[in-house]
């Protein structure tokens, strides 16, 4: 009921339309007439007429009052009035009582038709002030357009409301109707259920927030936010139920506004990985948002690069779509390009940065090519919103909802919401696109400082594998390495350093140059460890202010010569390589680990065992053995029954060390796991030939007549002149500098390597001889005609060596 309405209460307080509001049907009390007193006079002023209420309201009886003038019940009547007709049609008078106290009332009068008599109706001042304040209330909550009142009786029929066409369900609501006449069934039965209950324990319903659907319409929903009270007559007899309806849609999309803001703030921006942050961005608009969504972002973007400054449909790909189980149109799918559209005035507005909003008609119009359409436009989509993903001066790409069949078509301020939803989500984008970038870097600068993931050489095949932490999504220091050493020896190399991303792999990178130098030194394992502790500790040292602690790592270091078939190992910090034998059984190998390469000063020892040709030794990083389910010495026994099952002859080696990382390693590791297998070699006893030298000048002449006969042996004549020179002047050094005892190895392969070792810790030094020296030439004369030359010190030993190219190897 509107405010024309409402029942017109005037100064009297009688109510002119009080039965069209309560009703007058069976089990109907008249309660607007509760309390109201009536008295009829005759031509002269005389009660002739008085009701029960009027008794009730004086305490004077009807044969009391009866014949008796008006003027000796009212106060304050003046007493020359001739006749009921003088006196006033309204007005405010007190009344005696029966007590002889006054009551304050209000009257009305009415000429009683076809008579002389007067009708006079009366009601308390105070109920008729009532009646008013609540007309008025009445009046001010009709004239209210998201306010809809309902009066019910005690039936739960509409007895009055100011429904109009635009309110509940567009149609007025005529009195005698029921809620199931109105609202979809189930939504009336919810309703009347709150509706009795306020009427039978009289406790109000307050804000109780409802979704129903008009019977004429039962797809859309509509939300009301109900409150409402029980009616009572004057004895507080249930009358009816007033229910006040508020269309609570905005208060609703206020909070779902809310909500949705709120979930794109913690549902994207989780993962660094592009696509994944555009497709939690899609996930989180359908359906809270639209009923269908996509993203797409320029070529650049997928791959960390910056997008070009004019951005343009054929510049774009998909990169998501929502929900995942939707049929796009012309079968669009994930990663496809974006047509590029034609120019138009609102496609120059997204440009500029601005959220634009189209209708089906619209957006087809400005396609115009009916193939484009089809591609473009899903099925049964009534309006799109596209949104440009703009983040730090960039334009990534867009965003764009559709809304389809029975939808709501977007309005202004989900416009708003839409372009916050976008610069959210494109700071997450971005986010993920320089993560991007860093972590290629990252991961091109690993792919540079580490070698060939297989090696092939007199000492051994080697095979590698390498998984970054994360699956890939993060880059450590550790590192692997098959260092090929003069005399045919190989050393083997896995080290892990601290921390995570460029800094580590930085670090990396400074410590594999350094092993790979001190390495050409032929240091022993235990020494060249103690040498990068040190580096390590100057690294720390150079370190910015902070940053001192996490520089540091673990290595192991081992050296094999297939001559002797012997391998020297030491560890710094780091876990024991694991043995595969030719009969296919596995144990770890027992050395004894020294401190991490951050602490210096501490020794190292080195281990010594020897390898069948045709052993594996495994070499690997704690995130292989370490995962979360398990401690290390779990894992350390997991990897060496896999490699006992997996390192077979028959096997590439390559196969087996990728088959072994893959299954050894969780989906995403916490760190870095790195695997290294070395198939060992032996080089055949015919290929190698010794000889012991006396501390004699002439064993000189003796050590060239045995590598004569050894050269011609092996089918080497054309080597003979240079090897003879080269063996005279070793020799020669060795009886003049060094001490008994000493010796003289040739190896075959495909170089030739004479080898002089001696019991002296001096250290040659090449140097270039005067025209008036008679020495200092022999070195000089080695390093011409070898390819290469070198020293290498052991325990309480060294050991001189030239190699020799051999053209036509065997």
């Amino acid at each position: 009921m509107n405010a024309a309405n409402v029942e017109n209460i005037d100064s009297t307080g009688v109510s002119q339309g009080a039965a069209s509001v309560s009703g007058t049907g069976p089990g109907r009390s008249g309660y607007a007439f509760d309390g109201l007193a009536a008295a009829v006079l005759d031509d002269r002023g005389a009660v002739v007429g008085w009701t029960a209420t009027a008794e009730d309201l004086t305490g004077f009886r009807a044969e009391e009052v009866c014949g008796r003038p008006v003027q000796e019940l009212v106060v304050d009547l003046p007493g020359n009035l001739r006749g009921a007709t003088e006196i006033p049609e309204s007005g405010r008078v007190r009344l005696w009582h029966q007590c002889g106290n006054t009551i304050d009332v209000t009257f009305r009068t009415t000429r009683v038709e076809g008579s002389a008599e007067v009708l006079v109706l009366v009601a308390p001042t105070h109920h008729v002030a009532a009646h008013e304040q609540g007309a008025t209330l009445l009046r001010a909550l009709s004239a209210q357009n998201r306010i809809t009142i309902a009066l019910h009786d005690t039936d739960l029929t509409t007895v009055q409301t100011n429904a109009t066409p635009g309110t509940l369900d567009g149609r007025p609501v005529a009195p005698g109707t029921r809620l199931c006449d109105v609202l979809r069934a189930e939504d009336a039965e919810n309703l009347e259920a709150v509706l009795r209950q306020v009427l039978e324990i009289g406790v109000p319903a307050v804000r109780r927030n409802l979704q129903v659907s008009w019977r004429h319409d039962p797809a859309r929903q509509h939300v009301l936010s109900l409150s409402a009270f029980r009616l009572e007559d004057a004895r507080r007899r249930p009358t009816g139920v007033a229910a006040l309806y508020i269309d609570s849609a905005d208060d609703l999309r206020a909070r779902r506004h809310l909500d949705l803001a709120r979930e794109v703030a913690e549902q994207v921006g989780g993962s660094l990985d592009v696509v994944r942050t555009a497709q939690d961005l899609a996930d989180v608009l359908v359906p809270a948002f639209g009923d269908l969504a996509a993203v797409d972002l320029a070529h650049s973007v997928f791959d960390g690069e910056e997008p070009s400054k004019q951005l343009r449909g054929g510049d774009m790909d998909n990169a998501a779509l929502a929900p995942a189980t939707a049929v796009w149109p012309a079968g669009i799918n994930r990663g496809d390009p974006v047509p590029p559209l034609p120019d138009h005035p609102l496609l120059r507005s997204f440009r500029h940065g601005e959220t634009v909003v189209f209708g089906r008609d619209d957006f087809i119009a400005m396609v115009s090519d009916p193939q484009l359409v089809e591609y473009l436009v899903p099925k049964d989509a009534h309006s799109v919103m596209v949104a440009p993903l703009h983040a730090r001066g960039l334009t990534l790409g867009a965003i764009s909802a559709w809304r389809c069949d029975r939808s709501d078509p977007f309005t202004e301020d989900e416009a708003d919401l839409m372009r916050q939803i976008a610069s959210r989500g494109a700071l997450a984008i971005d986010n993920a696109r320089r993560y991007t970038r860093e972590h290629r870097a990252a991961v091109v600068l690993q792919q540079r400082l580490l070698p060939p993931a297989t090696t092939d050489s007199p000492a051994a095949e080697t095979a590698s594998a390498y998984l970054p932490a994360g699956g890939g999504a993060e880059i450590s220091g550790d590192w692997y390495d098959a260092i090929a050493l003069p005399s045919l020896r190989l050393a083997l190399v896995a080290g892990d350093v601290v921390g995570h991303g460029m800094s580590a792999s930085a670090t990396m990178g400074r410590l594999r140059a350094a092993i790979q130098t001190l390495a050409d030194l032929e240091l022993e394992p235990d020494e060249l460890l103690t040498r990068i502790a040190d580096l390590v500790q100057r690294l720390a040292a150079e370190a910015p202010l902070g940053d001192h602690d996490i520089i540091g790592g673990t290595c192991l270091y081992a050296v094999y010569d297939p001559v002797t078939q012997r391998c020297a190992i030491a560890s710094a910090g780091h876990p024991p390589p694991v043995l595969v034998r030719p009969d296919g059984t596995a144990e770890v190998v027992a050395i004894s680990p020294g401190p991490p390469l951050a602490v210096s000063g501490m020794p190292y020892e080195t281990t010594v065992i020897d390898l069948e040709p045709g052993s594996v030794l495994a070499l690997y990083t704690d995130g292989l053995v370490e995962q979360r389910d398990r401690d290390i010495d779990q894992g350390l026994r997991r990897l060496t029954d896999a490699l006992a099952a997996s390192c077979r002859p028959d096997r590439a080696l390559d196969e087996t060390a990728r088959a072994l990382l893959a299954d050894l390693t969780d989906q995403a590791p916490r760190d870095d796991a790195t695997l290294l297998l070395a198939r060992t070699r032996a080089i055949p006893a015919e290929d190698t030939a010794h000889w012991e030298i006396p501390a004699d000048p002439a064993a000189v002449s003796k050590a060239r007549e045995w590598t004569t006969h050894q050269l011609t042996a092996w089918g080497l004549e054309d080597l003979l002149f240079t090897t003879e020179l080269i063996v005279s002047e070793l020799v020669t050094n060795a009886i003049r500098y060094g001490r008994a005892p000493m010796g003289l190895r040739l190896i075959r392969h495909d170089v030739l390597v004479c080898e002089v070792t001696d019991s002296s810790g001096t250290q040659p030094r090449l140097r270039r001889a005067h025209t008036t020296d008679e020495g200092g030439r022999g070195l000089f004369l080695v390093a011409q005609l070898g390819r290469r030359w070198g020293c290498r010190h052991g325990q309480n030993r060294k050991t001189i060596w030239s190699e020799q190219l051999i053209e036509c190897p065997r």
